[in-house]
């Protein structure tokens, strides 16, 4: 349906009637559920339409692996906080006197670096050597602790 009117006309309620008409019948065959105002004192109709499916970047993509969908990592500072947070949780029995850690490189360069006195007072604490090994074949957020 083509409905063709002069912009001076649009100032009569009939004429705005009739556009609003033809609207609300050219959307009754879509899917998506759909909700249209009526012609606004400006001229203006509103319409707003319910995605019916995913968008284009969905459907050709996939979420990051490495971030597991999130668009960020946690920075290895935050990692090695959390190891120190774990290992203070899980505490040590007389028999263990040695922790291993494996951590990504990144981390395992903040924990030798930035983070030896904190290192050092969880050694204290725990009463065991913590060793730190780098492993490139774990994620940045991943770590092993294993108590010997």
């Amino acid at each position: 349906m083509k409905i063709i009117i002069d912009f001076i006309d649009m100032e009569r309620e009939k004429n705005r009637d009739r556009v609003y008409q033809a609207l609300v019948d050219a959307m009754v065959n879509d899917k998506a559920k759909s909700r249209i105002s009526r012609v606004s004192d400006l001229g203006l109709i509103e319409l707003s339409r319910e995605r019916v499916r995913e968008d284009l970047l969905r459907t050709l993509s996939e979420p990051c692996r490495y971030c597991e969908g999130r668009g960020y990592t946690k920075s290895p500072s935050t990692v090695a906080h959390e190891i120190f947070r774990e290992l203070r949780r899980l505490g040590t029995t007389p028999d263990e006197r040695k922790i291993v850690i494996g951590v990504h490189p990144s981390v395992a360069g903040v924990l030798q670096e930035e983070e030896v006195q904190g290192v050092g007072e969880l050694e204290r604490e725990c009463e065991a050597k913590l060793i730190i090994k780098a492993d490139p074949t774990l994620h940045l957020e991943q770590y092993d602790i294993v108590m010997l």
